[in-house]
């Protein structure tokens, strides 16, 4: 279980986030949605550690992150950050393997190149497990940093946008992959999306915010609704629904 409690962040004179309190059964997927700039990557860098903690708590497990230390919380959450900065002349393979980093230190098994071949079957990167990053489109970049964080193996993991840079087909399926992993696998995965439907089409809980607060927490049924999405987003957005659930149509006036 995660738990946040009267979390606040400044950057100078603003106020990034202001007494955020939540907490997040362990299990199943919850979708982090809401505008640009409402606090929703620095939250998640909160709970990786990317940053610390200036007021309230955060324990994930009954661990505090801003004193556990980091090779134990290391194997306990893995994130996928918006801005991963990694060599060009990695492969596929390679950077998968950084995942096993907090379980080896360095000094692969053959546990851990079992588990790197895995996480190239399951993301469909086998194929270009040889190739080097600065050779991939970004679409393809994209889902090995996702296997990476995948095949760090903790029970939660947090993911920033991974839909970034997929096409319709492999956002599908990473969402798809994403729920089966939280499904078959009893993992937590945290994600921050733009698209509401792949919110609601996926995720068993939606976290709203909006000006550094929450504003919304529910299941998708609750949250995807015109009113709702008006106090999220600050426009009129039609909702209808297809096989019984519910679809923003925000194209539409």
């Amino acid at each position: 279980m995660i738990r946040i409690e009267n979390v606040s962040l400044h950057y100078g004179a603003a106020e990034i986030l202001k007494s955020v309190s939540l907490t997040i059964p362990k299990g199943g997927m919850t979708a982090l949605i809401g505008p640009n700039g409402a606090g929703k990557s620095s939250l998640l860098g909160l709970l990786a550690r990317l940053q610390p903690l200036q007021t309230g708590s955060i324990n994930i497990d009954g661990l505090p992150v801003n004193s556990t230390p980091s090779r134990e919380m290391a194997k306990k959450l893995a994130i996928l950050r918006q801005d991963n900065q990694v060599g060009s002349r990695l492969t596929v393979k390679e950077l998968v393997g950084f995942g096993r980093f907090p379980h080896n230190r360095g000094h692969a098994t053959q546990l851990d190149a079992d588990m790197v071949d895995e996480a190239l079957k399951l993301f469909d990167l086998s194929d270009l497990s040889g190739r080097f990053l600065e050779t991939l489109s970004g679409g393809q970049r994209q889902r090995a940093l996702v296997a990476m964080a995948f095949c760090q193996d903790t029970d939660y993991l947090l993911l920033d946008e991974p839909l970034n840079n997929l096409d319709m087909y492999f956002s599908r399926e990473l969402m798809r992959l994403l729920r089966r992993i939280a499904d078959e696998r009893n993992k937590t995965i945290i994600a921050v999306l733009h698209d509401i439907n792949y919110g609601g089409g996926f995720s068993d809980r939606i976290i709203a915010m909006r000006h550094g607060r929450v504003v919304a927490d529910g299941s998708p049924k609750e949250l995807v609704t015109t009113e709702t999405l008006k106090t999220i987003y600050g426009f009129d957005i039609p909702v209808t629904l297809i096989d019984g659930q519910p679809v923003a149509l925000p194209f539409r006036k």
